[in-house]
């Protein structure tokens, strides 16, 4: 059977993953704001199958996963060891992650744990308030906070982005870049 300490792994690897896209980031990486990682977490699903000889635990059909303020939903998660501990996570099948910074949804979706690299693929999704942007791939290394998300085999081959300013008489939030975490100003 799978560990809490790898199915807590799981549900934070994801949840990085997805969440960090539009997250704010500092000079150490990612910035996750006020979220509580010691925080229980909830994992429920229709199945659950582990192998002893493969070394692999699976989650299967209607997937979620809750810490805190972060949500995970798939169709299927399964939690991949080598020698004791979790070597890479992948959810497939509407992965969806919701946070209060914004959500991501992909087709498919994995984190390795060696390279700190996490990858979604196929129908790519990002949105945070009314903003949204969309690929077929995206990958991110979680300790740099660099991401990359490219459109290949997408109509036109391009990411689209739509970015809506805040309304008159809003204050707009201090403008932060996504990869310095500083104004531009600065």
């Amino acid at each position: 059977m799978i560990s809490r300490f790898n199915m807590a792994l799981c549900a934070l690897a994801i949840a990085i993953s997805s969440g960090a896209a539009f997250a704010e980031t500092t000079a150490g990486g990612i910035d996750m704001g006020k979220h509580d990682s010691s925080a229980p977490i909830n994992v429920s699903a229709d199945q659950f199958v582990g192998d002893l000889n493969t070394k692999v635990g699976t989650y299967i059909g209607n997937v979620i996963i809750v810490q805190g303020d972060f949500k995970l939903r798939a169709d299927k998660v399964s939690v991949h060891e080598v020698n004791g501990k979790p070597s890479f996570i992948d959810g497939a099948g509407n992965v969806l992650f919701i946070s209060t910074s914004g959500n991501a949804s992909g087709d498919s979706g994995v984190y390795d744990l060696t390279s700190k690299n996490i990858t979604l693929d196929g129908k790519v999704v990002l949105t945070k308030e009314k903003n949204v942007m969309r690929g077929t791939h995206l990958v991110m290394n979680i300790e740099t906070g660099k991401a990359q998300l490219t459109a290949k085999g997408a109509q036109g081959g391009r990411v689209q982005g739509v970015f809506t300013p805040p309304a008159k008489g809003k204050p707009a939030s201090p403008s932060q870049s996504q990869t310095t975490g500083k104004s531009p100003s600065n």
